[in-house]
């Protein structure tokens, strides 16, 4: 079955859609017009997979129902104005040739201009059309479930329509990714991918490099609930992950070096393993052989590597992680090598669907949590009691998704128990917190797999 190549462009009738039909009337009350078209991204959760995409390897999300929304009107007026339904993010308007994002301050209108400004860049448009946007979202933000990849997939998406241009889903996600290193962190492209190249009723394999996406038919009998543990992905966890994408570079480079590669140019843990050709199994193997459990200083990097204090920060370091004094590289490494492994076995459980399937899903699931928890470092107390809290309601796999530090866990849950698991989830870890009462209902649900983005068109 061959994904169609650009997004779908669907004819609806709005008044079947309270929230279109909502989200038009609040268009016209702001702007005194009515929208031409309505643009959608879904957010996604990571079922397997975690910290390897910038590392070069596959990854196993499916889209999820909750998405961002934009009604849209173009116009010759040369200024770009935003609004979003939720009063707390508020409007901004721009001139189409003054579009300037502020790493420094990042407000929601800027992810929507990273994908404009991304779109632009991409179709070498000298001008833009003029728009009127009003944003609306139901993705919870901070949430690990990647809202703010999604309104910057949105933004591009309605930034091709209003050019009256087609790229594919394929393009449109690559360059999202790009653009999205305007203000985010430097990610590996997973949540713009799947955002675009979702479908229906399936989870996806995505690999990159090039960038392609496989369906993953998840077992009957088992869903996926996702439970937010209330502790939002904030600024700290940004400067953790921007830590970890220079810990793997660095452990590439030692691992290169030991093999006696050209260690300056691989940047990436999957790019040594295709160098090398071996499997990930002897990638494990190579990582207990040459790299030490204790953390690496400084000092240590530059004198195996043979460089000076000066090249590990200019050719190296991160523009925000020149402060770091020490690296945990043999811990990232093992985690990320045996985080890749699990997504591959994980997809093969899927495809020959044997009679335990979703046992071993669970279990992979549980490993990959203990190796974020323990290896990677990127959970947080509240993360680990809910994966407990859903381990024991009843779930046969639960673990964090998403970069962590905060953020959403996913279980898979046997469908036959999915009333009392929420049941006792929810006694257990939202009722007895004031806060997390007040956040209960869009911090746990039943999910499936959902539709990539596209455009509505009213009929």
């Amino acid at each position: 079955r061959t994904m169609a190549t650009i997004p779908p462009r669907i004819k609806v009738q709005l008044s079947g859609n309270e929230r279109l039909q909502k989200l038009k009337e609040v268009f016209h009350e702001k702007y005194g017009q009515w929208p031409v078209f309505y643009a959608r991204a879904p957010g996604r959760v990571n079922l397997i997979g975690e910290h390897i995409d910038y590392c070069g390897y596959a990854v196993l999300p499916m889209a999820i129902e909750q998405n961002i929304l934009a009604a849209v009107s173009v116009s010759d007026s040369k200024t770009i104005q935003l609004a979003n339904t939720e009063p707390k993010y508020k409007d901004f308007s721009v001139s189409v040739d003054g579009i300037s994002i502020d790493r420094e301050n990042p407000q929601w209108h800027y992810y929507f201009l990273c994908g404009v400004r991304g779109i632009q860049e991409h179709l070498s448009l000298s001008s833009l059309a003029g728009m009127c946007c009003v944003v609306d979202g139901t993705i919870p933000a901070s949430s690990g479930l990647s809202s703010s990849s999604a309104l910057v997939c949105c933004a591009g998406l309605v930034t091709m329509e209003a050019s009256q241009k087609s790229l594919s889903k394929v393009t449109l996600a690559e360059t999202c990714a790009k653009c999205e290193r305007y203000i985010g962190t430097e990610g590996g492209g997973m949540d713009q991918s799947i955002s675009f190249l979702a479908e229906e009723g399936t989870a996806k394999l995505i690999e990159f490099n090039p960038l392609r996406a496989t369906d993953v038919r998840l077992p009957d009998g088992a869903v996926f609930v996702i439970a937010n543990c209330c502790v939002e992905m904030n600024k700290a966890a940004s400067s953790h992950f921007n830590m970890r994408v220079v810990e793997c570079r660095i452990a590439t480079k030692m691992l290169a070096k030991a093999r006696g590669l050209d260690w300056s140019r691989l940047l990436k843990l999957g790019d040594l393993q295709k160098e090398l050709q071996v499997s990930l199994e002897q990638m494990l193997e190579l990582v207990e052989e040459v790299l030490h459990p204790e953390p690496y200083s400084r000092d240590e990097i530059c004198k195996t590597l043979g460089i000076s204090a000066e090249q590990l920060c200019e050719d190296i370091l991160s523009a925000n992680t020149q402060h770091a004094t020490v690296f945990k590289l043999y811990q990232r490494a093992r985690h990320v090598y045996g985080e890749a492994a699990r997504v591959l076995q994980f997809k093969a459980v899927c495809d020959s669907s044997p009679a335990d399937a979703v046992a071993q899903l669970g279990d992979l699931m549980n490993r990959s949590h203990a190796s974020c928890r323990d290896l990677y470092e990127c959970s947080c107390p509240e993360l680990d009691q809910l994966v407990d809290i859903c381990l024991q309601a009843g779930a046969v796999g639960s673990r964090l998704t998403g970069a962590g530090w905060g953020g959403c866990t996913v279980s898979m849950v046997p469908g036959e128990r999915i009333e009392s698991f929420l049941q006792t989830v929810r006694e257990q870890y939202y009722v007895p917190d004031a806060r997390r009462s007040a956040l209960e209902k869009q911090s746990l649900f039943v999910t499936r797999p959902g539709g990539g983005a596209a455009i509505f068109i009213e009929e």
